[in-house]
């Protein structure tokens, strides 16, 4: 029998490659989840949802669709604030796994949006613990992430930091998870484990993060926005190294801690910080564009670096990114002159 995994989120950018990557094993009937917002182009998660053979026709008018490239891989469209519709779902599917990704993303949006995250990151996550109360996971694994450190300014970021200062409502949602998965974890015994996942990227990835705007404004010859006068660094991690990652997490069931609660949480990510100048230059020479730079104060919100410390990780499931800046960008500079079928850039 093959073990059942809930995906949500799977329209997104890590759940299609999460989904893409269950498949793959061969050993997994996985049912993904979304509502399919309008938060960035919804033509993106469309497509996404095409590579895994979910027709956008179809979804249209049936809520439940079968992959027609994947026989293991049904997609239902449902809003995670749906409770009734989220219990009616576990009820039916009785899941071994679930993989949280669904959640408002995005730090600055938060700003001027902050319903949609409580919404989403709190009320949505609540069903999704509920309904794992009521029918009984073996595992629960959900994606935080790494702005909870805030303005914890001591690096590499450790899981054994605090995490009470955040700078943005998203961050806020995101610890409130934690928290509210510890509770569940304490009280109801569901293994839980929370994943900070640190600047992921590579193909398929977000509009609105700054690969995919940089790489608009490079080959639209526009000047790409440079934040904090360019001082600044992040842990870009690929998505490939990111899913492998949530796979083994997954199968890697928490057993009780020092306190008896089956809960633990990880930082995912590359461990090896890149000045983001440098992931720009890199980012020209792949696309063979000049880039033509802004130079701007920090953005509010917005943390200058990021660092992984992914020792608990690599300890208790073996964890070891493998790709290089430079192999990651150049696959998601060959996937997006593909994806917006441009021509060869031409040299310097």
């Amino acid at each position: 029998m093959k073990k059942r995994v809930l995906v949500t989120g799977c329209a997104g950018f890590i759940g299609f490659h999460t989904v893409k990557a269950l498949m793959n094993a061969g050993e997994y009937q996985v049912v993904g989840i979304d509502n399919i917002n309008d938060y960035y182009p919804m033509t993106l998660k469309f497509e996404r949802l095409k590579e895994l053979g979910i027709h956008p026709e179809f979804i249209r008018y049936n809520r439940d669709t079968d992959s027609d490239r994947h026989p293991n891989f049904q997609f239902v469209r449902i809003d995670i604030t749906d409770e009734k519709s989220i219990t009616t779902l576990f009820a039916q599917h009785k899941f071994e796994y679930v993989i949280h990704l669904a959640a408002q993303a995005g730090v600055r949006y938060s700003i001027d949006n902050p319903n949609a995250y409580i919404q989403s990151n709190v009320v949505g996550f609540n069903n999704i613990l509920e309904a794992c109360r009521f029918f009984p996971v073996e595992h629960l694994v959900y994606a935080s992430s790494s702005s909870v450190y805030g303005l914890n300014t001591e690096q590499p970021f450790s899981v054994n930091h605090k995490t009470d200062e955040p700078v943005s409502l998203y961050a806020s949602t995101k610890k409130s998870n934690e928290l509210m998965a510890h509770t569940y974890s304490h009280l109801f015994n569901i293994p839980t484990t929370g994943l900070r996942f640190f600047t992921v990227y590579g193909p398929w990835g977000r509009p609105d993060m700054a690969p995919m705007l940089f790489a608009k404004a490079i080959t639209n010859g526009e000047s790409i926005k440079v934040f904090n006068n360019g001082n600044m660094e992040r842990d870009f991690t690929y998505v490939a190294d990111i899913v492998e990652g949530v796979l083994q997490v997954m199968k890697s069931i928490p057993g009780p801690n020092a306190k008896g609660v089956k809960y633990r949480i990880f930082n995912i990510g590359n461990s090896r910080p890149v000045q983001l100048m440098d992931f720009i230059n890199i980012l020209g020479e792949e696309l063979g564009m000049e880039v033509k730079k802004e130079f701007l104060p920090l953005q509010e919100g917005d943390v200058v670096s990021t660092f992984a410390d992914i020792s608990e990780l690599k300890r208790e499931i073996g964890y070891q990114p493998n790709v290089s800046i430079q192999e990651g960008v150049k696959e998601f500079v060959h996937w997006y002159k593909s994806f917006y079928q441009l021509e060869a850039c031409s040299a310097y």
